[in-house]
């Protein structure tokens, strides 16, 4: 039988620890019941580990799993997410679920993580509160819905949605990194030939035009100053790019830098809409769910409003709810949230409200939002590669200009 390290009050208050041997964690803390103890921590220890010894070991393997930045793949996590939505609509309780997943997780990570989840859950903590826990593994939307699913007792459909959602976005950005690895390489090339000529070849080919005295035409002085740039302050642009990345970076971790890079997002021509699509869609298909599952519309809304991820968008359907709260319609409500919601989606929420049908008109606003969605993904995407050859083919192009119109001066000078 399983081997569990604990620390508990005596009837006393006085602090102890010890050993027992139980089935699982439910066990162990009836056990601990029954000798009038109150339980502060209990920890499973490994195999063929005994004493104070495996205990800290792991604290150790914890520190070490955990502090380090040792993250979940993403493949990981949708395997999860889909088994679990199985095994809970096969009938196996949550519990025994999480068991056989972390029992069967294909990377020592995700074994951790899996057990950590499956622990916390069987001290009584809700399995969303339990994943908040983990941000990194589990991000924000993923953590609202399966609160929407728990709320709604419908947590394998949830949790099915989530691994679909996993899936097109896996799809969708392998798509993406394979329409621009061709272009990627491009430009890497001609970047390395650009620093060749800069650096090499133009310093030698100016000194053959300063032999004759001649004249430079203005795009090839233009290429030399910046190679004498380059040749004279280049490390030091490197590293003050790197400085400045770096710290960008850590502005929009910040909440200031993050809501405003939201919304600079959300004002950019073309990617600020599509945005703005796809999280009314989330909020849509949430809301939509979770009302015909017969939540409440407030409770609803306070769920589904995590869906979104835009932290100003978050605000402003905040705003609305507090109308919802006070009598106010869903539809008449969402009218300031013109980022969000185009005037035809809201008329066709008033319409469905009115008619009693809202959590079907919602599911279905989603679905035509994300196929309208997809087909823009797609033409955007095959637009990008391209785009993006004839930029590099310009840029290579300019550069051959600049070198070659020299040559017809020096024509010139020599006769």
């Amino acid at each position: 039988m399983p081997l569990f390290q604990y620390r508990a009050l005596q009837a006393d208050g006085v602090m102890t620890e010890g050993q027992l041997e139980a089935a699982g964690r439910h066990e162990a803390f009836q056990r601990m019941a029954g000798l009038g103890l109150r339980p502060i921590h209990l920890s499973e220890q490994a195999a063929g580990s005994t004493g104070k010894g495996a205990s800290l070991a792991d604290t150790l393997g914890s520190w070490s799993l955990f502090k380090t930045g040792e993250r979940i793949p993403a493949r990981a996590l949708e395997n999860f997410t889909r088994l679990l939505s199985s095994l809970l609509a096969a009938g196996v309780p949550l519990s025994r679920a999480l068991t056989i997943l972390y029992r069967e997780a294909s990377t020592p990570a995700a074994t951790a993580k899996w057990k950590e989840i499956h622990g916390l859950v069987i001290d009584g903590m809700s399995l969303a509160d339990a994943m908040a826990k983990s941000p990194e593994t589990f991000p924000r939307v993923y953590v609202a819905m399966v609160q929407a699913g728990e709320t709604g007792g419908f947590l394998d459909l949830v949790l099915a949605q989530i691994a679909d959602f996993q899936a097109r976005e896996k799809e969708l950005r392998s798509k993406v990194l394979t329409a621009m690895l061709y272009p990627a390489i491009l430009l890497v090339l001609a970047l390395g030939v650009l620093v060749f000529l800069l650096t090499f070849f133009i310093p030698r080919f100016q000194l053959v035009f300063a032999g004759f005295g001649a004249a430079l035409p203005l795009p090839t002085q233009i290429v030399i100053g910046i190679s004498e740039a380059v040749r004279s302050y280049g490390l030091l642009v490197a590293l003050g790019v790197a400085i400045t990345a770096l710290l960008v970076r850590n502005w929009l971790v910040s909440e200031a830098g993050r809501r405003t890079w939201e919304g600079l997002i959300l004002r950019a021509p073309v990617l600020g809409p599509l945005v703005a699509q796809f999280a009314m869609a989330r909020f849509c298909r949430m809301l939509g769910t979770l009302l015909g599952a017969g939540v409440p519309l407030v409770q609803g809304l306070n769920v589904a409003r995590k869906s979104i991820g835009n932290q100003i968008l978050v605000d402003a359907v905040s705003q609305s709810i507090e109308r919802v709260q006070q009598g106010g319609q869903l539809g008449a409500s969402l009218a300031d949230c013109k980022g969000l919601f185009p005037g035809s989606v809201l008329e066709m929420i008033s319409v469905a409200e009115e008619s009693g049908r809202l959590d079907q008109e919602l599911v279905r606003i989603a679905d035509v939002t994300e196929g309208d969605l997809d087909r823009q993904l797609k033409t955007a995407v095959a637009f990008a590669e391209p785009l993006m050859l004839f930029l590099i083919a310009g840029f290579i192009g300019a550069i051959f200009i600049s070198m070659v119109l020299p040559i017809f001066t020096l024509q010139d000078y020599i006769k």
